[in-house]
């Protein structure tokens, strides 16, 4: 089934184009991302044995739509040129290795403007840039750099620090990327200079895990890993109800008063310890045990969809937790068009999910499936200015691949 090529024209990144090298998962679905906004997306997958993606059975076609695949290396010297050549009238590069690849490899910041003086250039990596040589030089995955970041440290139970998944590291720095990315075009874009980025992964997920990590800056406090509670309140995180969990976020005077009436512990309410105007019961106070145990007791009795509901009359953030079939059952994704289906490039029908989030005026859209390897070389190169006899030999002396 052939999948088409040119771009229609959609979008609020419309007109946007974007060059990446990089293997699942962050970087990637950053591009993803921005390609579902309307940008126009060629990824660069080597001539081995491709992203690693393609070991996926679905996520592949998930998280690889909307793009071209050019199957080049890069790093060759013919094939330095034709990457340079690609990012001429780019306005995004982005790539994802160990810091300082692809400087030592000649493809220098200075080279690239050199060819493109308002490109913007994202590189991603572990540890950055800069640094401590041996941490700059290390390989890094998402579990590595949770556990290097903090972030790792703050989940699991007491007894040992677990990583949150999937991938949460990875898709953290996806939107990173983009947003560091969007910032530096549109400066780009006002003052026609180029700028380069450098996008630590473990320095993103410490900024979201700083939530925790200044209490210990400022005041030495450590606060335990909460496994399914949380760290320092009472009636927030997960709870088994008679027939499934329930996510709990109590908080509010109305909201604390509702709750110790419902579980039985009516009276501390306006005492001491609890007075009319407590807003957080914290897990520091006299009876927070109590609390938790009544608690705990109250919903093993009742089945999560009623507590649901009483709950959020009473104003109390209560959610079940969804499964996968309770997802697709969901009447409000479907009728928030949450699902859509897609064609694959050998004509099956792919389950998936839309566009996020909706943009009213410039809507994004699912215009291609996943590409197989190096499909889109030929086509690239050509609209390069390559001839095909030039295209034939890079393909015979391994400097790109095509399908």
């Amino acid at each position: 089934m052939a999948i088409p090529t040119d771009k229609p024209a959609f979008g609020v990144l419309d007109g946007v184009k974007i060059v990446y090298a990089a293997m699942e998962e962050a970087v990637p679905k950053a591009c993803c991302i921005m390609a579902d906004w309307g940008a126009d997306v060629t990824w660069l997958e080597n001539t081995g044995a491709g992203d690693t993606v393609r070991d996926t059975e679905w996520v592949k076609q998930a998280e690889r739509r909307n793009q071209r695949s050019v199957a080049l290396n890069y790093f060759a010297e013919d094939g330095k040129e034709i990457l340079f050549k690609m990012i001429e009238d780019a306005d995004i590069f982005i790539e994802a290795s160990k810091g300082g690849t692809y400087a030592k490899k000649g493809i220098t910041d200075e080279a690239l403007w050199a060819r493109n003086p308002k490109l913007v250039i994202v590189h991603v990596s572990g540890y950055g840039q800069t640094g401590t040589p041996d941490r700059v030089n290390r390989a890094a995955y998402d579990l590595t750099v949770m556990a290097y970041s903090g972030y790792m440290c703050q989940n699991g139970t007491q007894d040992q620090p677990m990583n949150p998944g999937p991938y949460t590291g990875d898709y953290i720095n996806s939107l990173t990327i983009i947003g560091a990315a969007l910032a530096a075009l549109y400066k780009v874009q006002k003052t026609g200079e180029g700028e380069s980025i450098d996008v630590a992964m473990f320095e993103s997920l410490m900024n979201i895990g700083q939530y925790y990590l200044v209490d210990y800056l400022n005041a030495g406090v450590i606060w335990p890993r909460p496994g399914a509670r949380n760290q320092n309140l009472c009636g927030i995180g997960e709870y088994k109800c008679a027939d499934g969990f329930i996510g709990l976020c109590v908080y509010g005077v109305a909201q604390n008063k509702y709750l110790l009436e419902a579980i039985g512990l009516g009276e501390l309410w306006g005492t001491e310890d609890y007075p009319e105007d407590t807003s957080a019961l914290w897990l520091s106070s006299p009876k927070a045990a109590l609390i938790e145990q009544k608690l705990e007791e109250y919903l093993l009795t009742r089945n999560v969809l009623d507590v649901e509901a009483d709950f959020s009359a009473h104003r109390i953030a209560a959610q079940k937790v969804m499964e996968f079939p309770d997802l697709v059952a969901e009447e409000h994704l479907a009728a928030r068009g949450v699902w859509q289906n897609w064609t694959t490039g050998d004509g099956r029908e792919f389950k998936g999910l839309g566009v996020f989030p909706k943009f009213e005026r410039n809507p994004g859209q699912i215009w291609r499936p996943m590409p197989e390897q190096g499909e889109d070389t030929v086509d690239v190169l050509s609209k390069l200015g390559y001839a095909p006899e030039q295209i034939e030999n890079y393909i015979a002396t391994g400097v790109v691949k095509a399908s």
